[in-house]
């Protein structure tokens, strides 16, 4: 009986190392609730005072860097306090897997604000982020895939109905964000 129970303990250790060494952990709910608070902010700002498409793109990069360095900085922390290291070959591969469609994403919004195509500015930011969550998962927590699913629905319902692009930035950007970091707050802590 012993046997088994020290065998069990064993594959487990060994499943959390593996797991540990392929998969980023570090990311932090808290992160996610302050992405939405952010988001919510910019959408604020948007339409109390945004009257053209740049304006939103100045806007709208603000609220991603801002959110961005909420989530490096509280997973950086989060690291630190379980005693891990941030900067893993597993935390690399899971930003390059993160920028790729961002910097896709955020080269075609530019180009159709060059073209006029302002309708599609929103729902090509939700889609494109969207798709860098899905692929970023490989390497991170699991969550991350639905929430870059959800993600890619809002912005695709956003490409039928342009006109709600405000709402799609509350919903996609806000709402869903604070809903998944409490998720993880909850599941996995800070």
């Amino acid at each position: 009986m012993n046997n088994e129970i020290n065998s069990l303990e064993d594959i487990k250790a060994i499943r959390k190392i593996m797991e540990e060494s392929t998969r980023f952990l570090s990311l932090s709910g808290l992160s996610g609730v302050l992405a939405g608070v952010t988001a919510l902010a910019g959408a604020l700002i948007a339409w109390l005072f945004i009257d053209d498409a740049w304006s939103l793109m100045v806007v709208a990069a603000a609220v991603l860097v801002v959110s961005l360095s909420f989530a490096f900085w509280l997973s950086v922390k989060k690291a630190k306090r379980e005693g891990k290291h941030f900067w893993t070959p597993v935390s690399r591969k899971m930003l390059v897997h993160l920028f790729i469609p961002l910097v896709t994403g955020g080269i075609l919004a530019l180009v159709f604000l060059c073209q006029g195509n302002i309708q599609l500015i929103v729902p090509v930011f939700l889609i494109f982020y969207g798709l860098a969550l899905v692929n970023a998962a490989k390497y991170t927590l699991g969550e991350i895939f639905y929430l870059g699913i959800l993600e890619i629905i809002t912005g695709l319902v956003l490409t039928i109905f342009p006109g709600w692009w405000l709402i799609g930035w509350l919903f996609g950007f806000g709402i869903l964000h604070m809903v998944y970091g409490l998720v993880m707050y909850g599941k996995y802590g800070r």
